[in-house]
């Protein structure tokens, strides 16, 4: 038979104490401590005996005050007799069974049935607080030499007596409290500031391009002033709003109007106010804040506290949340959750594989950083957490302590109505515990605005200016702004109305907006000119790319074209999706390497096989997403995922088992690179061959990118289609004999260039139109609709 095994019992094992025949064993504490408490005040009796005659000595001393102070002993023979008893019933069954049973067990059954637990521990607590009276009197008794009787009366007097030095020493160390308190008290200072029902203007009407979001929200507002409407049928209001997204999708003018629609206070709390120099002042502000929250909440019937940059409260961590967390899962497509059908097994070990992964530097800001600074942030967010779902504890000094003290409940907490909203553009660096129902209860995303959204706040916008755009135009401007937000959207009409200014005009057009686009997408082009080979090769190399976008890429458009240096660019080709799409597909990348390849296909076509320094970029990003398409998502020679067999120390995909002797990595990493080049050059052959039957459109677009400088997707197009653009007359570009001087001139510049020459050729000249480019393209359109 085995032996057990120590260590915990199982729940169905083992006496539990209802079914014990013997009372359970006693810690050597609870057998002697009222032994010694009682031999302690007995020498404390021959103690002031010993005081009052110094020349009694201990042994005299201590006869006398066994003899006057015999109740002593007497308590000291029952407390033995007590534990005798005890002793007893942990070791005789029978003995146990009758006193608990028979005797003490018909006592509480007469109790139980007359009086109630309530009035059973009042009585219980009268009985103590009796008995404790009593033996102090008969301390002070003994002590004053007089009857138990006047000791009780006497006692105030001495009291009274010593009161001075004690308020003295009360005195002395509450100036030194007060120095620390008025040093926490300067510390936990600032960082919140509350608004009234009549400072907060905003309402659901100034938020746009989120209905989506704020036909959510409306629900929250209508349980916090309505909560019967919930809790009459058993539910609860929810209290906590967490809204993230990307910056500037207005999560915070969204707070703003929940506060302004309501009528309730809006209390703002910095990102930084929780992060201080010393441990506890933190603690300090939240408890200090909550305090002003319920009070508001009382006075107003609700208050709504907005958290802005609620990442800055810090995480403990997410591998100590444990399996089945993690709302937000990293690494994964947005495409499809794969995350969600997996068992809670599966995604604990991708989230501890993903985490793994992270910088050692960002995995410290997301465990560490955050509330308390370096005081330590960890107390700080668990006073949060508490203060966000604790117990609520009944209100005011007579509530809490002066009924309680009379023996009567204290009144029971009332209900606050306090509504938490949260914002943050990396929800993933919250805390699990922060984010589970009960404090946070509802999470939305506040995205990117569809194109809906995005007119919808053009026009906004627009309406608080004066301008000529026409509903087509506001739709295409949306249309090329795909990833705008309300902060965006509103900067780039203020800045279209200071171009507008600029040249003495207070209303905008489109040229305006043109501008301003392109100002805050490409930055100031920087003040310098180049020569005439290099201005030719630049046109050249951005030609090809337009060329080769505007044929073979059909899920985006040319936003813009430029040969204007910037910062970091030579020049610069910019494509827009034409619609919302969440998903990518194979024939699109393809395009889109394409398009990388157009530039070292061009530059070798039409520079005699030579090709500059200026194409690292675009192969980069070509390698880049081959690289993807091959070993990540499943549109090469191979299905398995690269980064997944090399992190569990697998061959990748299509590696081989190599030989022996060889490091199956490197063999991996040589295959993939292997068959990435391999699609690289087949689909730069492809784009050199497109490129070659459109050799005249790249030189008319070269010349166009060279007369203007910048053009505009429809500009491009007019180009090419040699029709009228916007700003750009494409239609000069139908003359043969344009196009024969563009075609001399190329040559001279491949001359130039091979020599190092100047250029012998100026720049072909376009005829002077007679209309203005802009008023010429918008007329059909106008007719049209009309």
């Amino acid at each position: 038979m085995e032996e057990p095994v120590e260590g915990l019992r199982p729940p169905d094992e083992g006496p539990r104490d209802d079914t014990r025949t013997t009372r359970p064993k006693l810690a050597l504490w609870d057998r002697i401590k009222f032994i010694v408490l009682l031999s302690l005040l007995w020498l404390v009796l021959v103690w002031a005996s010993m005081a009052d005659n110094p020349l009694l000595p201990f042994v005299d001393a201590a006869r006398i005050e066994a003899r006057e102070s015999f109740w002593v002993f007497v308590l000291l023979g029952l407390e033995v007799i007590r534990q005798a008893h005890f002793l007893i019933s942990e070791r005789w069954a029978a003995y146990h069974y009758f006193w608990t049973y028979r005797v003490f067990g018909g006592f509480e059954r007469v109790t139980h049935r007359r009086l109630s637990d309530w009035t059973r521990f009042r009585l219980a607590r009268a009985v103590k607080w009796i008995f404790w009276i009593v033996v102090f009197a008969f301390v002070a008794a003994a002590v004053l030499d007089t009857s138990p009787v006047l000791a009780l009366f006497e006692a105030p007097a001495i009291l009274w007596s010593l009161l001075p030095f004690f308020l003295q020493m009360v005195f002395i160390l509450f100036i030194v409290v007060m120095q620390f308190v008025a040093i926490f008290w300067f510390l936990s200072r600032g960082g919140v500031e509350v608004y009234y029902p009549d400072d907060v203007k905003t309402r659901f009407t100034d938020v746009w391009g989120q209905d989506h979001v704020l036909a959510k929200v409306r629900e929250n507002i209508v349980f916090l002033e309505q909560p019967e409407a919930i809790e009459s049928k058993g539910g609860y209001v929810p209290g906590g709003i967490l809204l993230w997204g990307p910056p500037g999708t207005g999560k915070t003018l969204m707070a703003e109007a929940i506060a302004g629609e309501t009528g309730k206070p809006y209390v703002f709390v910095d990102p930084g106010a929780f992060i201080n120099m010393f441990f506890g002042v933190g603690i300090l502000k939240v408890k200090s804040l909550f305090r002003k929250l319920r009070k508001l909440a009382l006075r107003y019937g609700g208050v709504i506290v907005f958290f802005d940059e609620a990442d800055s409260l810090g995480n403990r961590g997410v591998l100590a949340q444990g399996p089945g967390g993690g709302g937000f899962p990293r690494g994964m497509s947005p495409a499809c959750h794969g995350f969600s059908y997996l068992s809670p097994e599966a995604q604990w070990l991708l989230r501890r594989t993903a985490t793994a992964e992270e910088p050692v530097e960002k995995r410290r800001f997301v465990m560490g950083a955050g509330m308390g600074g370096g005081g330590g942030g960890m107390g700080t967010l668990q006073a949060l957490l508490t203060e966000l779902s604790g117990l609520k504890k009944p209100r005011g000094f007579v509530n809490r302590y002066i009924r309680r003290l009379l023996g009567m409940r204290p009144k029971p907490p009332p209900k606050y109505r306090i509504l938490v909203v949260m914002a943050t553009n990396l929800p993933e660096a919250l805390d699990e515990a922060l984010l589970r129902p009960g404090r946070i209860d509802r999470i939305y995303k506040v995205g990117y605005p569809s194109k809906a959204g995005r007119v919808r706040t053009y026009e906004g916008y627009l309406d608080k200016v004066r301008h000529e755009l026409t509903e087509d135009e506001i739709d295409k401007l949306a249309t090329i702004t795909p990833y705008a937000t309300g902060a965006s959207i509103k900067d780039l009409v203020n800045e279209a109305l200071i171009t507008a200014i600029r040249d003495d005009r207070e209303v905008i057009e489109w040229r305006d907006v043109m501008k301003a686009k392109q100002l805050k997408e490409l930055g100031p082009p920087e003040d310098v000119e180049y020569i005439e080979r290099e201005r030719h090769a630049v046109a050249v190399h951005e030609a090809c790319h337009a060329i080769v976008a505007y044929r073979t890429r059909r899920h985006m458009e040319i936003d813009v074209a430029t040969i204007e240096k910037g910062s970091d660019y030579l020049g610069m080709v910019a494509s827009i999706p034409p619609e919302d799409q969440f998903t990518r597909w194979r024939t699109e990348y393809e395009a889109d390497i394409h398009v990388s390849l157009a530039s070292l296909a061009g530059e070798r076509m039409f520079f005699d096989g030579d090709s500059s320094s200026g194409v690292s970029g675009d192969l980069e990003s070509a390698t880049m997403v081959a690289s993807q398409m091959e070993g990540f998502w499943g549109m090469g020679s191979t299905v398995s995922s690269y980064a997944t067999s090399t992190r569990i120390g697998m061959a990748a995909p299509g590696g081989g088992a190599g030989g022996k002797k060889e490091d199956p990595q490197a063999a991996a990493r040589r295959a993939l690179a292997d068959r990435i080049e391999d699609n690289l050059s087949t689909l730069l052959e492809r784009t050199a061959e497109l490129l070659k039957a459109n050799r005249r459109e790249v030189l008319m677009l070269a010349h166009a990118l060279e007369t203007h400088k910048t053009l505009t997707g429809d500009d491009v197009v007019a180009v090419l289609e040699r029709r009228q653009g916007p700003l750009v007359d494409g239609t000069v570009y139908q003359r043969d004999g344009l196009l024969r001087d563009i075609e001399a001139y190329h040559r001279a510049a491949v001359s130039a260039h091979r020599g190092h020459t100047p250029l012998t050729l100026a720049l072909p000249a376009t005829p002077q139109m007679t209309v203005t480019p802009d008023a010429a393209w918008r007329a059909p359109a106008e007719g049209a609709g009309s």
